[in-house]
């Protein structure tokens, strides 16, 4: 099999705008990673488990060219010296754990190091599992073959009117069925979209490799890591304020640039408590990633509008499971409340007629302790420790009980 990963601007935009800030201000920081799987009964062979582990030893003989480092440059949020430190990194092959079972999916990938390190293994580790899976579990040729048909078929449908969901961005690589795929359908975008859509319009991709070479955005801000470790990882600070020092570090970091806020690491409720009218003023929006959509939006706009914030001055955007019938429903919902925008993975990186893997590699352990997930829907929630999980949630209902205290 061919090299998956061939550049180390491969991954999603969101990697770099938390790596930034991870360099300036927790470099010393560790983080443990696990893989999980989802699906029922996905099973990974040793044959494939071997092909991983190649796949990821070769990504880790990879450095940044002078060419990646000069399109990062451009970018107004880089700053010189992380790119400097760019030039010097590379993926280290012995921060990886990677094992054949013979229990639950029959893989297991733990990555240990610090957080300005793990944090790049996510993305690329995915996007391999996913095509080794897809490629040596499969008929391939016949998969691609019925992916191009359906993303033929959505596209047309976006382009004459069928779906209107007015800005979107490409999220899809952690859950790919291949590179080839992901670089078709976005070109099949780019080509819909010259002769005009009606009420939609494409703003980028979060493959930052992809941005670059099809000239368009590099699209990403944080993910729930950033929250967890930067909120958890120091154990002096109470975790139910885990958003409080997200939204501080990131303020430090980039002022109102860069600024798309995750609202769901700890439960979007005690997250409205921190966004307080500052905060909500330097950020340009939030995004939703669990639970119910409407719920969600309606939550935020009543929000903006009781810090006398104009909520359709700030974006919603929607990263949950979308296809263009839901985005659709969703955008005809908002579009008069707010600027709507979306974040479509799966459906446009992975629609085939195989069911596509559900997996994920999350933070698990920062600075040797447990941090958790405990977004706005039970079954994202991701933590090793159910003590610590019994913990945060305690302190988190304690804090919503008390909410004359907070500062």
């Amino acid at each position: 099999m061919q090299q998956i990963i061939t550049s180390l601007l491969e991954t999603d935009m969101y990697k770099f705008s938390m790596g930034q800030a991870i360099f300036h201000q927790f470099p010393s920081y560790m983080t443990m990673w696990d893989f999980k799987c989802r699906n029922k009964g996905v099973k990974f062979t040793h044959e494939m488990v071997e092909e991983i582990r190649r796949q990821i030893k070769s990504y880790c003989e990879l450095s940044f060219t002078e060419d990646e480092l000069d399109y990062l440059k451009k970018i107004e949020w880089i700053k010189r010296d992380y790119v400097d430190y760019l030039r010097l990194w590379h993926p280290r092959f012995e921060e990886f754990k990677i094992r054949a079972t013979d229990t639950g999916c029959g893989l297991e990938i733990e990555t240990f190091g610090t957080w300005a390190n793990t944090s790049f293994y996510e993305i690329p580790t995915l996007a391999i599992v996913n095509e080794v899976y897809f490629r040596m579990g499969h008929n391939y040729d016949e998969l691609y073959k019925s992916f191009k048909e359906r993303a033929d078929k959505k596209v047309a449908a976006l382009a004459d009117g069928t779906w209107n969901i007015g800005g979107f961005s490409e999220f899809g690589m952690r859950r790919r069925l291949s590179s080839e795929a992901q670089e078709y359908v976005i070109q099949k975008i780019l080509d819909a979209q010259k002769k005009g859509f009606k009420d939609s319009f494409f703003v980028g991709t979060s493959n930052v490799l992809l941005a670059k070479k099809m000239g368009v955005k590099p699209i990403g801000t944080m993910a729930h890591e950033f929250v967890q470790c930067v909120g958890q990882g120091d154990r002096k600070h109470n975790p139910a304020y885990s958003n409080w020092f997200m939204l501080e570090a990131w303020v430090k970091e980039y002022g109102v640039l860069n600024g798309i806020a995750l609202t769901d690491t700890v439960g979007t409720e005690v997250f409205l408590r921190d966004f307080r009218k500052t905060y909500a003023t330097l950020f340009s929006g939030v995004r939703h990633d669990s639970g119910d959509p409407y719920a969600w939006g309606e939550r935020l706009i009543e929000h903006y509008k009781s810090l006398g914030i104009d909520p359709k001055t700030k974006s919603l955007m929607f990263s949950d499971s979308l296809d263009f019938e839901r985005a659709s429903a969703i955008y005809a919902h908002f579009k008069d409340k707010a600027r709507v925008a979306f974040g479509i993975g799966t459906y446009l990186a992975n629609d085939t007629d195989v069911e596509p893997l559900n997996i994920v590699m999350k933070v698990t352990e920062c600075n040797d302790g447990p941090v958790a997930k405990l977004s706005d829907v039970e079954g994202k929630n991701m933590c090793k420790d159910p003590a610590y999980i019994d913990y945060l949630t305690r302190a988190i209902k304690w804090r919503l009980e008390h909410k004359e205290l907070d500062f």
